[in-house]
């Protein structure tokens, strides 16, 4: 009956049986698909892979002490497809390590699920993906993933998740990645999450490495995540339009901290906490069609530049096009607190109401060919060791110190109020 309760021992599911337990566990999930009963799984191991499902069903144990193990020869341990409202709750995956033939493959692989919800899970020691998702909606909610080779979550065409309180740590490549094949709304909400020690085995110069990536995937929102010790970014938001980047602790990334990047338009990066990274926050290439952010109330200390990307120079804050940049609090950043524009990529800027502390230049701002329009202006800038405000053709110092008595301002900056010292 709908409702019931099916214990697995009834199908002939041994715990910490040294068999493989496929057959008699895929019986179990069928019988609970068919009758709505709630599939219980005691406390123990069970060597059991590629198990299908392809209906409602709800598979519980408790606390995560039913451990399902990856037998020999098998790429994943549950394939859900094209199933609404299957629950997962309360069991471990574990992938023992062993190599699978498809390294996107998840532990737990979903495609065409509506309202799918993994909770309190704990996936380990697996050579692909931890979880992922096609085109799914649900949530992933308050598991552990960890020892993951590829991405502790990778979410494909999905909409309109919720990733949240999960703990995700010492993985290969990516922390969580939520990614359209085509730029479209995604809606997915991605909160709370601690997530550590990402590696970026597999190279490059910002694929990997992320904690968080978002790449083509609309409308989404990054909020209250913890994220540390990663290769490249703490979020990396490439080409997602209308992102919300918000109130993230971030701590010790190798590279750019919070990238915003290529084809996006409207993106909010505020109230977040940045302490070692390379550079700050970064919000950029204007050439391929990046525009249109705030960037506000945001500390930015102690970056450092990265020795692996001449490019990331020790930048407290980047921003190129119809952009404002207020209230934000930017200290120790030996290049430049503020970075306005690069070459001809600088429109309709606004950084007003700053406080920028012990910089090389206080605010750098393009005065390169084809640069456009900007305003500076109220700004605190404190022990600038080479020039408080400075106009540069690329990396060229152009102008002298702008906040200078009598300095000469380029025709298509204004700058007025600003406190020095």
């Amino acid at each position: 009956d709908a409702g019931a309760v099916l214990q697995a021992s009834d199908f002939g599911l041994e715990p910490d049986a040294a068999r493989d337990q496929t057959k008699a566990m895929q019986l179990a999930i069928d019988k609970a698909a068919q009758t709505g009963a709630i599939l219980l799984l005691p406390g123990g191991l069970y060597i059991a892979g590629n198990l299908e499902i392809s209906k409602p069903v709800a598979i519980a144990g408790a606390a995560g002490a039913a451990r399902l193990i990856l037998p020999n020869g098998a790429n994943r341990i549950v394939h859900i497809a094209r199933a609404a409202n299957v629950m997962i709750e309360g069991l471990s995956f574990d992938g023992a390590d062993q190599d699978v033939s498809d390294r996107r493959a998840g532990l737990i692989a979903a495609e065409g699920c509506p309202s799918l919800t993994i909770a309190n899970c704990r996936i380990v020691n697996h050579k692909g993906n931890g979880i992922s998702l096609n085109s799914c909606s649900g949530a992933v909610t308050s598991c552990e993933i960890a020892q993951v080779a590829e991405t502790g979550i990778f979410a494909l065409d999905c909409t309109g998740l919720e990733i949240a309180g999960n703990r995700i740590h010492d993985i290969g490549d990516n922390g969580i990645q939520v990614w359209q094949s085509d730029k479209r709304e995604d809606g997915s909400i991605i909160s709370g999450n601690r997530i550590e020690r990402i590696a970026g085995k597999s190279g490059g110069n910002g694929p990997y490495g992320n904690g968080i990536n978002i790449y083509k995937a609309g409308s989404v929102i990054v909020s209250g995540n913890r994220i540390t010790d990663c290769r490249f970014s703490a979020i990396r938001n490439n080409s997602g339009s209308g992102v919300q980047i918000i109130a993230n602790n971030c701590s010790r990334l190798e590279e750019v901290a919070i990238f915003v990047e290529f084809a996006f338009e409207g993106a909010v990066v505020s109230d977040n906490l940045i302490e070692k990274a390379g550079l700050g926050i970064s919000i950029t290439n204007f050439d391929h069609g990046g525009r249109l952010a705030v960037c506000a109330n945001n500390i930015v200390r102690d970056v450092f530049g990265a020795q692996s990307n001449p490019d990331t120079q020790a930048v407290g804050i980047a921003v190129e096009a119809d952009t404002a940049v207020t209230g934000n609090v930017v200290e120790n950043a030996p290049r430049a607190g503020l970075w306005l524009g690069w070459s001809y990529a600088m429109r309709d800027i606004v950084a007003t109401g700053n406080v920028v502390r012990n910089s090389g230049i206080g605010i750098a701002v393009s005065v390169a060919k084809g640069a456009k329009k900007g305003l500076i202006a109220n700004n605190l800038i404190s022990g600038a060791k080479e020039a408080a405000i400075m106009g540069l053709d690329h990396n060229t110092p152009a102008t002298s110190d702008l906040s200078a008595p009598g300095a000469r301002v380029p025709d298509q900056l204004m700058v007025s109020g600003n406190q020095v010292s």
